[in-house]
């Protein structure tokens, strides 16, 4: 359904839309072939770095003279609210897409950035998103997510991170705090919220874990008919997060992101999955220091786990909108390469934004949780790849993510039964769409 609706809705564009879909205009990173100065509207995918691009944006006005307004679509609504914005005169200039997946929506109005300075710029052309030999997409962050670990409280129940190097130690370590919760004055691990602001790291995260060993096993890199060699372990990590955690199974449709994040602030519990996106939010003032923090592989039961590393890779995939005037799309193409090039722009983007990005003009990324994956990587521990871009749909995701909700509220074989029918029956009808 959705990929029929995003073709209806390319039709609509290349009709109502003179600039759309038509003859394919040329990267040219010169400023000087316009008088004119265009402007940017920036539709961003991550709220956490709301902030820090409103400010950025601001600093490049302040610079240029160049208008950029940056719109933050609410987490999880991303291509609901690209579709609305698409369809207004004054669309975004510049948007993302998930990967291959997501470009097969969006190819018809990605600009050719074969020749843009932000391609030459790039570290490797590996993160350069190609739709036949055109250049759809740039990868601008590559990021890591796992277990964040609270060390003192960790210390406090008599462990220490280098304790914990597999799935049955994790169980092992959290069960045991469960036990003694009470005394301790802390759970295992904080709410794994099901509500919009935070399904996205079980649906989506954490479903990366089975997906990526079973293409491992089977040396592939993609497939339209997932087999769920591994969801007994998707199960095993998924009952240890809600069964371990600071409120009951049955509360955690309501819990939001936000919850999650506060009960790691507010110390109540030990473990957090998320990401090095999330260090800013947890730094600062009155908050972490980067000794109180680590970020532990995400263990499964798979594979050679003493030698596992954090999973780390990229969804995150800038595009410029054909459909804008010349005048916006150089604007817009101006803007992203003073982003990833210039002192300031590389500098908000790694450490306001704790992001590292794949260009040769970047900034050393402060970010305690990127360090950490630098540190695993040199030390021979394996990446776990991200291969939540090849999931079908968003409907896909949000199939598995109600079932595990209903799951977490009856945790009964019957209801993971309907887990794994939405992870491969579900996998299987969406590829076919």
């Amino acid at each position: 359904m959705k990929k029929l609706l995003a073709s209806l809705f390319a039709i609509v564009m290349c009709v109502g839309l003179l600039a759309g879909c038509g003859g394919e205009k040329k990267a040219d990173d010169s400023s000087k072939n316009s008088d004119k100065k265009g402007s940017v509207y920036y539709l961003n995918f991550k709220p956490e770095q709301d902030e820090a691009w409103q400010n950025l944006a601001k600093a490049y006005t302040k610079e240029t003279g160049v208008k950029v307004t940056v719109v933050t679509a609410a987490s999880g609504e991303y291509e609901t609210t690209l579709m609305a914005e698409m369809g207004k005169s004054d669309a975004p200039t510049l948007f993302q897409v998930n990967g291959p997946v997501g470009l097969e929506n969006w190819k018809d109005y990605c600009y050719d950035l074969s020749d843009a300075e932000i391609t030459k710029n790039l570290t490797s052309d590996a993160y350069a998103l190609k739709d036949g030999d055109k250049v759809a997409g740039i990868a601008y962050v590559i990021e890591s997510y796992g277990i964040i670990v609270n060390k003192n409280l960790l210390k406090d129940a008599g462990y220490k991170v280098e304790d914990i190097n597999s799935f049955a130690k994790l169980k092992e370590v959290a069960e045991d705090i469960t036990k003694r919760e009470d005394d301790l004055g802390f759970a295992a691990f904080t709410s794994a919220g099901m509500d919009g602001s935070s399904d996205w790291r079980f649906k989506t995260h954490l479903a990366n874990l089975p997906i990526y060993f079973e293409y491992q096993k089977d040396d592939i890199g993609t497939t339209d008919a997932i087999k769920g060699t591994y969801l007994d372990n998707y199960r095993d990590i998924w009952d240890l997060y809600i069964n371990n955690s600071t409120c009951e199974p049955k509360d955690l449709s309501a819990k939001t992101g936000d919850d999650s994040r506060n009960e790691f602030l507010k110390e109540k519990a030990v473990f957090f999955q998320n990401g090095s996106w999330e260090y800013a939010n947890l730094t600062g003032d009155d908050k972490f220091k980067d000794e109180d923090l680590a970020m532990i592989p995400i263990y499964i039961g798979v594979g050679d786990e003493e030698n596992q590393g954090l999973c780390t890779g990229t969804e995150n995939y800038w595009c410029v909108n054909n459909s804008a005037s010349e005048e916006d799309i150089q604007a817009t193409l101006d803007f992203i390469n003073w982003c990833t090039s210039s002192e300031k722009g590389t500098k908000a983007m790694a450490e306001d934004m704790g992001f590292v990005i794949p260009f040769k003009d970047a900034v050393e990324s402060q970010n305690l949780f990127v360090k950490e994956d630098a540190k695993m990587t040199a030390d021979g521990k394996t990446p776990v790849s991200w291969n939540f871009p090849t999931m079908p749909s968003e409907e896909w995701k949000n199939g598995v993510g109600s079932a595990l909700t209903a799951y977490a509220a009856d945790q009964t074989d019957a209801n993971w039964d309907k887990v794994v029918k939405a992870f491969v029956d579900g996998w299987a009808e969406e590829a076919a769409k």
